[in-house]
């Protein structure tokens, strides 16, 4: 089943030619899931032919302009398109007033329910479910209350094995093997055991979303051993000083919380305007973190 994250935006607050405001889609199956929606987003999509009626949820992490701005034109993109079915939204409390006052002073009339759930983000627990995913929140260290996310993926049943399949077997007998139930014993042959012919269940993969925070070690143990971390990267190790005063992370930080959490990959993002060319801090993960990559529009990171 897919498992895999499409980056739409990598910069920070401030504009620059060829970046955009944080955005990522993150697909398991048929299922696709808006991470953060800053300003543009939609336009995005369209380039990265992301499609809006797919989706099952959306996520923000914190109330920056640059984090959410993209959501109210989204939505009214999706009553355009014909959406009716509902869509839920995850983020910070106030998130729900802004919507609500949006759609009063616009008259805005969706055809479609908005679900809201409030996040405590201060708190490490789940705020999501379906039959796809588990996603929990992840308390950030920003200037405001905000919100990362751990999405992980509910176990998959094991694969039928080929070479373990008795012959003559019905279709109706295959579909129940499928479904992981084993077979009883009739007057045609005997009881048939799932485990017997399938493999070993693949392994859950999981995804870690930091957005914007000052370095936080502790994080490190509630992500352990994860497939993906995205990390904020937003200056150089010598704009420390900078990154603490406005709570946000270098590049080296980023890699050392990789590092201690055991993740399996890094992607930097949030970009400061700053930095023109971004080699420099890839360079600087690199040096702590090899498996780090930049998290720049339209990559597409497969797991």
């Amino acid at each position: 089943m897919t498992f895999e994250l499409k980056i739409l935006g990598s910069a920070s607050a401030t504009p620059v030619a060829g970046r955009h405001p944080t955005a990522q889609v993150l697909t398991v199956g048929a299922a696709s899931y808006l991470i953060d929606c800053g300003e543009g987003t939609q336009w995005q999509m369209l380039e990265h032919r992301v499609r809006p009626h797919h989706l099952r949820a959306v996520f923000i992490s914190h109330l920056h302009g640059d984090h959410y701005f993209g959501l109210f034109g989204l939505l009214g993109t999706m009553h355009l398109q014909g959406r009716t079915q509902p869509l839920r939204i995850v983020g910070p409390p106030g998130l729900d007033e802004v919507l609500i006052t949006q759609a009063r002073v616009s008259n805005m009339h969706l055809a479609f329910a908005m679900e809201f759930t409030p996040v405590n983000t201060e708190a490490h627990a789940v705020v999501y479910e379906d039959d796809a995913i588990s996603v929990a929140s992840l308390p950030m260290r920003h200037r405001i209350p905000c919100a990362g996310y751990l999405f992980a993926e509910k176990p998959r049943r094991a694969n039928l094995l080929k070479d373990r399949l008795p012959a003559g077997l019905r279709p109706e007998q295959l579909a129940r093997l499928a479904q992981g139930l084993d077979l009883e014993a009739d007057a045609t042959q005997p009881g048939l055991r799932h485990a017997d012919v399938a493999g070993p269940p693949p392994v859950p993969r999981r995804y870690a979303f930091f957005s914007d925070t000052l370095y936080t070690p502790a994080l490190a143990g509630l992500i352990q051993g994860v497939d993906l971390l995205y990390h904020e990267a937003t200056f150089l190790e010598d704009l420390r000083e900078r990154a603490a005063q406005t709570h946000h992370s270098t590049a080296r930080q980023a890699a050392q919380l990789a590092l201690d959490a055991h993740a399996k990959r890094l992607l930097l993002g949030h970009f400061s305007s700053r930095y023109k060319a971004l080699e420099p801090l890839l360079h600087e993960a690199h040096a702590l973190f090899p498996s780090a990559e930049l998290a720049t529009e339209g990559l597409l990171v497969s797991l």
